[in-house]
């Protein structure tokens, strides 16, 4: 029998090793420096390290165990914080050359909430320049490969927390989500990405506020462990104007999502599509999708070939998607041009070629979807697609230019099936099921109603729990000692930069 190394464990196993006192922080710890001086070199996912600090911090939850004090939930699980995010005393660039060398005086809120719940910081994971785009590789940092290929992609923007899982860095990752930014990296990497509704968990650095299309969230290897972090990481705080609260009453509270409750498949009604009626799926996606499904759609009291209407998504989602970025970046694009990478002028520009009526058509529009949706969801419990539109591919294309011949409309049209989700702001988990004809992750996409965000993850956990036992849709994993024995990445042409 091989025993795991203790950076393979399960986030739930190594906590309660912990409490047990049978696992050290500080055992757990070095186990995952380890994993990361011997593999980072092959995929360059842990960008930023604070291994110092993360050494201190766990031997004081070393001490804290001996003395018998009462734990909190994440005590001594080392944690990767995606590099958009401030992490006080530690390198964070939004993988910007803009930010280089900026280290910041301050945690962002998330990750002061995370350090309370007892997680420790290891380091910072990649992520294309300020998240723009699903390949994960920038003019600071570099490319991040795949950890079943470094030579493809690992989608983004949350790609560097996506191959810190699978290759065993860390138990625990934190992401964000506009167009699947939580969902594509898992997809394409074997691990699990949810993205909550908006406001359950609170972002106090989204830009403008009132926008429900970036969302953070939690990342894991398993669906426990992602519920796990994410009760740590929802709550009501003030700062966040979409985390919609009760005066005097606590409406999010960890023991809504962690442990998954039991459900019984057998009672759900299931709708089961490739493309959302509009998305650019290739067909080997399609027919993997029809192949995962297949073996398991018995299982549900239904599982029907269907959609809610989709039409104009597109459209609403350029649009609202380009006003964040003008919100957020049009000055610096326009006093720095030469410092600011290709997908974020892209967006800048466009969002300021759209006139207010364009604005108040896709806001409108926006509504429009959302209130399409509710009946669909009367008639059905989840939604069932792909994760993402196709398999990983190298990471040298900036991004897909065409699928299956035809050509894309613009550098993130391949992201269709995750923002036909953002869009109407339901809640939706990417679940590994097995690999795909190329030998890639294939990612499973459950999508829940308004509010759904528990219903998802009891989903995730039943279907995961399923198929586990089947090789053919069991959660995938890299070979560790081929990514050992692999060369640096760093020597690959066009590693760093866009070009």
């Amino acid at each position: 029998m091989i025993v795991p190394e203790p950076c393979d464990l399960a986030a739930v196993q190594a906590r309660r090793l912990i409490g047990l006192k049978s696992l050290a922080p500080t055992e757990l710890l070095e186990s995952c420096i380890g994993r990361i001086e011997a593999v980072d070199h092959a995929v360059n996912a842990m960008v930023a390290r604070d291994f110092d600090r993360a050494r201190v911090t766990a031997r004081a939850a070393d001490d804290a165990v001996a003395r018998g004090d009462e734990l909190p939930p994440l005590h001594g699980l080392p944690i990767g914080i995606k590099d958009l995010l401030a992490t006080e005393g530690l390198r964070t660039t939004s993988g910007s050359l803009l930010y280089r060398d900026a280290i910041p005086a301050a945690d962002d809120l998330l990750v002061a909430r995370l350090r309370r719940a007892g997680a420790n910081v290891v380091g910072k994971t990649n992520t294309p320049e300020f998240g723009a785009g699903a390949n994960t590789r920038n003019a600071v940092y570099g490319a991040t490969g795949n950890p079943f290929d470094p030579m493809k992609s690992c989608a983004g923007s949350s790609g560097g927390s996506a191959v810190a899982l699978a290759t065993g860095m860390v138990p625990l990752c934190e992401g964000s989500d506009i167009a699947g930014s939580l969902r594509n990296p898992a997809a394409f990497c074997g691990v699990v990405g949810f993205r909550p509704s908006p406001g359950m968990v609170p972002a106090g650095n989204r830009v403008p506020g009132w926008s429900g299309l970036p969302v953070p969230g939690p990342m894991a290897r398993t669906v426990a462990d992602t519920c796990l972090l994410l009760g740590s990481m929802a709550s009501d705080d003030s700062c966040d104007p979409l985390a919609t609260t009760i005066h005097g009453r606590t409406v999010r509270r960890a023991g809504d999502v962690y442990p998954p409750a039991a459900l019984d498949l057998s009672r759900l009604r299931v709708a089961v599509t490739p493309d959302f009626g509009f998305a650019p799926t290739e067909r080997l996606v399609r027919d993997g999708f029809a192949e995962k499904v297949g073996l398991f759609r018995h299982v549900f009291a239904a599982a029907e070939e269907a959609s809610p209407d989709c039409s104009g998504t597109d459209e609403v989602f350029e649009v609202l998607r380009a006003v964040i970025f003008v919100a957020a970046h049009a000055d610096t694009v326009r006093d720095t041009p030469d410092l600011v990478g290709p997908n974020v002028r892209a967006n800048v520009d466009e969002g300021l070629r759209y006139s207010t009526a364009d604005v108040a058509r896709a806001m409108t529009g926006q509504t429009a979807l959302y209130r399409r949706w509710q009946p669909f969801f009367e008639r059905y419990d989840v939604v069932l697609t792909p994760a993402i539109t196709i398999s990983p591919r190298s990471w040298r294309e900036l991004y897909p230019t065409e699928i299956d011949g035809a050509p894309t409309r613009t550098y993130f049209h391949w992201l269709a099936l995750a923002y036909a989700v953002t869009v109407v702001g339901h809640p939706a988990v990417s679940l590994p099921v097995g690999l795909d004809r190329n030998g890639m992750p294939f990612g499973l996409q459950i999508v829940g109603p308004r509010g759904g965000d528990a219903l998802v993850l009891r989903v995730a956990a039943e279907l995961e729990a399923l198929l586990a036992g089947d090789a053919r849709t069991a959660r995938p994993v890299p070979d560790i000692a081929a990514l050992k024995a692999a060369p640096a990445i760093s020597r690959m042409e066009g590693f760093m930069g866009f070009d």
